[in-house]
């Protein structure tokens, strides 16, 4: 494994580990911390993806790597010469120029390899929709390493919020591991369907997101649209900020037709600082779990859910989110709290209390200031919300 990749494992480990209050001890934070001191034996290892033995280079069809070649028709040229088989496209260290407008088009059955210290760089632009690397209605598909860095500091244009990192669309069997994506004009990584005329969308189904961090991007580090089966794990997104929703992670199908998003998992994540909430989980939503993660310092909730059908919410840490840690509204049906820790939530009310206070177990909502109504709340349309035994402090 790269030293780089090593790392980021480590620091989200140790991150997520110094989180865990001690009343929960190694019993109560699941697998992914039981062997102490350890990097990566216990994280996430994504499967591999169907593909060929041919690897090519993206210096060999004329990429630079110098910061102000547009490299774009390169990598795009390495692409196209893969063979019918497929295979692997690297990318050695270096700036690399890409114009989101054009954007690089992966094809099935590739691996694109960045190597530590290897940047794709957003050229500037002006359009509402630009995307860096663009996974379009194909299959086993991965994309691992290095750097996506966005042009939200110097973009042309004050409208449009679609300006992502990497853009997953009625794509399928696609895992995305151990890169860096930050500063984008829309989302670091945004899956969802692919319009198709005349015929029903197409949702990707089977995509992965291991050992990523999504940081500092305008509309928020991940959403989750038309799809089933994602999976995300071991990774941060924070710092959403400049235009809504502004989530960590946001999951949510196009509004105004029946699609939806059904079966996602996120476990081993830190979710913190983004402008809005933590997680959304809004409308035709269903089948979502969120599990040993810390969700901290959101501007909003730690976790809302508007609408959604079934969810399973367990061992995480909510603390020090704006609103309430966790929040079921508008007709929620059949979602579970278990296990989870609270601590000073709703700092719209009570302010930042950093200072170390016993836990309280709770079962059940206990309304007032000394229940868990400062941690955990539901609306009156909201059914079937089982909350068993969670841990709460001030």
């Amino acid at each position: 494994m790269a030293p780089a990749i090593a790392e980021r494992r480590d620091f989200i480990r140790k991150s997520l580990l110094l989180s865990i209050p001690p009343v929960l001890g190694l019993t109560g934070i699941g697998k992914v911390f039981a062997a102490a001191g350890s990097t990566t034996a216990a994280t996430y290892n994504p499967p591999a993806r169907a593909r060929g033995s041919a690897s090519l280079s993206v210096r060999t069809y004329g990429a630079k790597g110098n910061g102000s070649n547009d490299d774009t028709a390169a990598f795009q040229a390495a692409i196209d010469a893969l063979p019918s088989t497929g295979g692997t496209v690297t990318v050695p260290a270096g700036d690399y120029v890409i114009d989101p407008t054009v954007n690089v088009r992966l094809r099935s059955k590739m691996h694109l390899q960045l190597a530590d210290g290897a940047r794709l760089l957003a050229k500037r632009n002006s359009a509402e929709r630009a995307y860096v690397l663009m996974v379009y209605k194909v299959s086993d598909v991965e994309i691992s390493g290095g750097q996506i860095i966005g042009d939200r500091d110097n973009h042309l244009g004050t409208t449009g919020e679609w300006g992502h990192g990497i853009m997953v669309r009625g794509a399928s069997r696609v895992t995305i591991s151990d890169t860096h994506l930050s500063k984008c004009w829309g989302d670091g990584i945004s899956i969802g369907g692919a319009m198709v005329t005349g015929a029903p969308t197409i949702p990707c189904n089977d995509i992965i997101i291991a050992n990523v961090v999504c940081t500092n991007n305008r509309r928020q580090g991940l959403t989750i649209g038309c799809a089933t089966n994602v999976k995300v794990y071991d990774s941060e997104f924070s710092y959403s900020n400049g235009i809504a929703p502004q989530c960590g992670i946001d999951i949510e199908p196009d509004s105004g037709d029946a699609r939806t998003t059904e079966t996602v998992h996120i476990q081993n994540c830190l979710i913190r600082y983004n402008k809005g909430n933590g997680i959304l989980s809004y409308k035709r939503v269903k089948g979502v779990t969120v599990k040993n993660c810390t969700i901290e310092h959101n501007g909003g909730y730690g976790l809302l859910c508007v609408t959604p059908n079934g969810g399973y919410i367990s061992q995480n840490r909510f603390q020090h989110n704006y609103l309430y840690g966790v929040m079921f509204s508008a007709a929620t049906v059949g979602y579970q709290a278990s296990g989870n820790v609270f601590k000073n939530n709703h700092t719209r009310m009570h302010g930042v209390n950093t200072a170390t206070t016993p836990y309280v177990t709770m079962t059940g909502l206990v309304a007032g200031n000394n229940g868990n109504g400062a941690h955990i709340a539901k609306t009156d349309d909201s059914t079937d919300i089982r909350v068993t035994s969670n841990q709460y402090a001030k």
